[in-house]
């Protein structure tokens, strides 16, 4: 084992590929569903919304998608980045465990989200895509995708929940810094979003809105929008690998393996990137590894929701997935962790979930921030909300492990820094914020509404 605290891979060691879990899942894929007519889509549908380059990632069985030169050279302004051993926090904690972070917070825009923003922006203008919209929760996939979409010269419209929007203005100007045009979702320039408003003029938003909004948007074009997703798709966790991929390289500079990985989850492409490269190992080699995806217990898709098919967003107008739901129409509270207020979970996750092979589990909102605020206290970095959650489990383990008195190796996905989170830390530290109940009432009213599917 090496005494080193920091491994850092040099540009040599950058991914060449990504990994696609497709070639390894244990479980065979479901269908994905035409909105309108309850059948398989066809590329046909899909193509109103996705360049065909990147539907055929989506659906390809290879182990391995070659990343284009270009990307790789974008990665290259913040990639590899750097993975951490918690020296400090372990000493904090008074745990035999080693931690140890991959730290995605280095990138340009502060988070894993450029990491799939970029190729879905160089394959769309390969493509001959003049324009994109797409929705965004905390700000981060909006900044992401504001970057990519300058960096190859494509016009960007995004709709920013709500409740995000006035929470984190510096996201929002972020994007507009790159060229972007900022909408607070729902708003009135879409169908949808003049529906919603005119039963609650003070509606909140939520992602599933906001996709709604921009689904609409690429839908009605005639083509001359095509629409991008920063998570849940297959084609964009398997982008996120590149994360996974570095991981196992700077594990090994460490001198150790993983015990156990862990990531939030939200839609899953954080926690599918760092944690689905480890997966492969336990699928091809017999490793062992504990996968544990970790979720806001007021916002509790995999550990409450029911695994079904499902609209992937509100106004039922994307295709239908099985997957963890909450029900569509469910409208989850305003917690800070705004990346992780989505109804439903990724098809390839949610199937791992059901079948054995990760672990869910949910956290509180004010646990995550005091996770948090220990972490940042002993390592230095201020955590996104969303990354706390993994931080929260981290210390968990950690604990248990005093506890135990066992030596576990723990290794989790720091997905983002909090810069633009302050707000946040704010109320947290005047006692502001508070935890939320899971809805149960309000979830089971959304679960009336799931889509009679007969297969």
């Amino acid at each position: 084992m090496s005494d080193q605290h920091k491994f850092v891979l040099d540009e040599s060691k950058l991914p060449k590929a990504w990994y696609n879990i497709n070639a390894d899942l244990p479980v065979p894929p479901q269908p994905v569903l035409h909105p309108g007519t309850m059948e398989p889509v066809t590329p046909d549908f899909l193509g109103v919304l996705f360049p065909m380059n990147l539907i055929m990632q989506e659906i390809s069985p290879e182990r391995w998608i070659e990343i284009p030169e270009p990307v790789r050279d974008v990665y290259k302004l913040w990639r590899p980045t750097p993975m951490y051993r918690a020296t400090r926090l372990e000493k904090a904690l008074d745990t035999p465990a080693h931690i140890y972070y991959k730290y995605e917070g280095v990138s340009p825009v502060g988070s894993h989200k450029p990491n799939t923003a970029v190729p879905q922006a160089f394959f769309n203008k390969e493509a001959g895509t003049k324009a994109l919209t797409t929705e965004t929760g905390a700000g981060q996939w909006g900044s992401a995708l504001a970057m990519a979409c300058n960096f190859f010269g494509l016009d960007l419209e995004i709709y920013m929940v709500k409740v995000s929007y006035h929470q984190k203005p510096y996201r929002r100007i972020i994007m507009e810094n790159f060229g972007a045009n900022v909408y607070a979702s729902p708003t009135d320039r879409t169908q949808f979003g003049k529906s919603v408003l005119a039963k609650d003029p003070n509606n909140n938003g939520s992602l599933g809105m906001a996709i709604s909004e921009a689904v609409e948007v690429a839908a009605t074009s005639n083509g001359a929008k095509k629409y991008s997703l920063g998570s849940v798709l297959g084609h964009v966790l398997m982008h996120q690998t590149v994360i996974g991929i570095e991981s196992l390289q700077q594990m090994e500079m460490a001198g150790e393996y993983p015990d156990m990985v862990i990531g939030c989850a939200g839609g899953g492409s954080n926690f599918a990137g760092f944690t689905y490269p480890f997966l492969h190992k336990n699928f091809t080699e017999k490793k062992g590894t504990k996968v544990i995806a970790v979720e806001p217990a007021s916002c509790p898709s995999l550990t409450k929701g029911k695994y079904t098919f499902d609209y992937g967003d509100t106004a039922a107008m994307a295709p239908i997935m099985k997957m963890y739901t909450l029900g569509h129409t469910f409208m989850p509270p305003g917690i800070h962790a705004g990346g992780l207020r989505y109804h439903g979970m990724a098809a390839s996750v949610s199937a791992m979930v059901d079948h054995g092979d990760i672990e869910a589990r949910a956290v509180q909102q004010l646990e995550t921030f005091a996770a948090a605020v220990q972490f940042s206290k002993a390592e230095g970095i201020i955590p996104a909300p969303e990354s706390s959650h993994a931080v929260c489990v981290a210390i968990q383990e950690a604990l248990k492990c005093k506890r135990d008195g066992t030596k576990k190796v723990i290794a989790f996905n720091l997905s983002g820094h909090g810069h633009f989170d302050m707000t946040a830390y704010d109320d947290y530290h005047q006692g502001k914020l508070q935890d939320f109940e899971y809805p149960k009432a309000m979830v089971e009213e959304a679960m009336t509404h799931l889509p009679k599917v007969k297969l």
